[in-house]
C-alpha cells in the first residue's frame, strides 16, 4: 500500500470517528499540512466518498452520504459488540452468517482469542426459536413502511395455510419474542397485525399509499398480545404509570394510570394458577379489582406461602435456631 493510500484510509477513519473536524484538527491528527488535508479531501470526493464542508470559524469537514461506503473502523470492544449481536441473529439467516464470517476473518488475533475464550467457557441452554424472520425480509418490509408502498404478502396462518394479502404497511413492532407488522388489509378494509415470522414473501407493488388516520401500532400489538390469554386479573398498585410499565411487559399486560401515584394493571395468564403466580411475582403490594375467576387460585397460593413460612418457623424452633430479626420483633 502506498503512503498516499494509507494516508487516505487513515483520513477516512478519522473523519468517521466523530461528526465534524476542522482542517487544522485533521492536519494535527494526521501529522500533515493543511494543504495536504485539502488535497486528500479532494481525492476522496473524486473517488466517490461523500464529504461535506462548511466554511467559517465553526465550520469543518464531515463524512456524509456518497457513492461509496467508507471503510468501517472498530476498536476491540466495538468489534466484540458487533460480533455478539450477529451471533444472536437467526442461525439460518444467510446475510447475518455472511457478515459474521467476514468479520471474524478481519478481526485481529487478540480479539479472536477473547471470542474463543467466551465460546470455550460458556454453555447455551436457550432453545432455538422457531420461525424467526430473516433479516433481509425484515428490511424489505421496513423499507415499504418508510416509503409508503403497498405490499403483496404471502402469509402463513397458525394452521399452516398460505394466502396472498394486499396490505398497506404502517409500522413494524418488536415484542420480546418476535416482530409484528401493523398494516391495513386492503381486501378486508381493516387494520390488522401480522406476525413477521409467518410472512413467507413480501413483494412491492409500486403503488404508493397515504394512510388515513393510522392507529398507534405499539398499542395495537400490545392489546392483541394481551387478548390472547384466556384469564385476566386487574389490580391497583401504588406506583406511577412509568414504573408500572417497567414491571409489567407489554406482552404480559396493560397499564392505565389512576392518578400520578397509582396504576391499574391488567395481566393475562394461560391458567388461573399461572395468573395467580404472576400476581405474586409483582414487586409491589396490590389490591385486586377484578380477577376473572382466579380468586380461588390466588387464595390457594397465599395459603401455600403462609404454610411454608409457618413450617420454616416450626423447624427452626425445634432445632433451637433463633428467629430472624424481623420475626423477633413481630414483623
Amino acid at each position: 500500500m502506498t503512503a498516499t493510500s494509507a494516508r487516505l484510509l487513515r483520513l477516512l477513519a478519522v473523519l468517521s470517528s466523530r461528526p465534524s473536524w476542522t482542517n487544522t484538527e485533521l492536519a494535527e491528527r494526521l501529522d500533515v499540512t493543511e494543504r495536504t488535508v485539502r488535497r486528500d479531501i479532494a481525492r476522496l470526493r473524486e473517488a466517490g466518498y461523500g464529504i461535506d464542508s462548511e466554511s467559517g470559524p465553526y465550520g469543518g469537514y464531515r463524512l456524509g452520504p456518497g457513492k461509496r461506503m467508507a471503510p468501517l473502523t472498530l476498536d476491540d470492544e466495538e468489534a466484540l459488540a458487533v460480533f455478539a449481536a450477529l451471533r444472536e441473529a437467526p442461525g439460518d439467516d444467510p446475510a447475518a452468517m455472511s457478515a459474521l464470517l467476514k468479520l471474524r476473518h478481519l478481526l485481529p488475533a487478540r480479539v479472536i482469542e477473547r471470542l474463543d475464550a467466551v465460546d470455550g467457557s460458556s454453555v447455551d441452554i436457550m432453545q432455538p426459536e422457531r420461525g424467526r424472520v430473516a433479516v433481509p425480509l425484515l428490511f424489505d418490509i421496513a423499507t415499504a413502511c418508510h416509503r409508503g408502498e403497498r405490499l403483496t404478502l404471502t402469509y402463513r396462518d397458525a394452521r399452516g395455510s398460505e394466502s396472498r394479502r394486499q396490505v398497506d404497511p404502517h409500522r413494524l413492532v418488536r415484542s420480546p419474542n418476535r416482530w409484528y407488522l401493523v398494516a391495513f388489509d386492503v381486501a378486508k378494509r381493516e387494520w390488522r397485525t401480522f406476525r413477521a415470522d409467518r410472512v413467507v414473501a413480501a413483494q412491492t407493488t409500486g403503488v404508493g399509499v397515504e394512510l388515513d388516520d393510522p392507529p398507534d401500532a405499539a398499542d395495537m400489538v400490545t392489546k392483541m398480545l394481551v387478548s390472547d390469554y384466556p384469564y385476566y386479573a386487574t389490580a391497583r398498585v401504588a406506583v406511577s404509570l412509568a414504573r408500572a410499565r417497567q414491571i409489567v411487559p407489554p406482552h404480559v399486560g396493560s397499564c392505565r394510570a389512576d392518578g400520578p401515584d397509582h396504576t391499574f394493571i391488567t395481566i393475562g395468564g394461560v391458567t388461573p394458577d399461572s395468573l395467580a403466580a404472576a400476581l405474586f411475582r409483582l414487586p409491589t403490594p396490590l389490591s385486586l379489582v377484578a380477577s376473572d375467576g382466579v380468586d380461588e387460585a390466588v387464595r390457594h397460593r397465599a395459603a401455600q406461602f403462609v404454610e411454608a413460612v409457618q413450617g420454616a418457623e416450626s423447624d427452626r424452633s425445634r432445632q433451637g435456631v433463633p428467629p430472624a430479626s424481623g420475626e423477633a420483633h413481630g414483623r
